[in-house]
C-alpha cells in the first residue's frame, strides 16, 4: 500500500484526526483517570504506528542523525505524553468545543518556535493567521 499525498494532504487529514480525537476523548476520559486514559491511548498508538510499519515493511536498525536529532526526537516525545496529559485532564473537566481551540494556541506558538529557533521567515499571511488563532482561542476562553 503506497499512499501519496502532498504535506497539505497530510495536514488536513491530520485536522481531521485531531477533530475525532478530541470528540473521542471527550467522551472516552468521562468516567475513567485521564492518566490511565493516556496510558491505554498510547498503548494503542504503539500497535498501531507498528501494524503501519510492519505492513509497509518499514523495519530497519535505527542509524544515523547527531545525538542533537536523538535528543529533540526523545524530548519530542516526552512533551508529546505531556501535551496528552494536559489535554485529557482539559476535555474531562471542560467542554470540548472550547478546550480544542484552546489547545490550538499551539499553532502560533510554533509559529513563532519556527521563526526563533528554525529561522523561518515570518510573513503578513502568517501573521495575520496566528493572530486569529489566539484571538479565538482568547475569545473561548474569557
Amino acid at each position: 500500500m503506497n499512499i501519496t499525498f502532498s504535506w497539505q494532504g497530510f495536514a488536513i487529514a491530520s485536522a481531521i484526526f485531531a477533530a475525532m480525537t478530541a470528540i473521542l476523548g471527550k467522551i472516552g476520559v468521562a468516567n475513567i483517570n485521564t492518566n490511565l486514559a493516556t496510558l491505554i491511548r498510547t498503548i494503542v498508538i504503539l500497535m498501531v504506528t507498528m501494524a503501519i510499519v510492519t505492513a509497509r515493511s518499514e523495519w530497519q536498525k535505527p542509524t544515523g542523525g547527531t545525538w542533537i536529532g536523538w535528543t529533540c526526537l526523545i524530548a519530542s516525545g516526552v512533551t508529546t505524553g505531556l501535551s496528552w496529559l494536559c489535554y485529557f485532564r482539559a476535555l474531562q473537566m471542560g467542554p470540548v468545543s472550547v478546550v480544542a481551540p484552546i489547545d490550538k494556541l499551539s499553532v502560533a506558538l510554533v509559529m513563532i518556535a519556527g521563526w526563533i529557533l528554525l529561522g523561518e521567515p515570518i510573513t503578513i499571511k502568517g501573521v495575520v493567521g496566528g493572530g486569529l488563532v489566539v484571538l479565538g482561542s482568547l475569545i473561548l476562553l474569557f
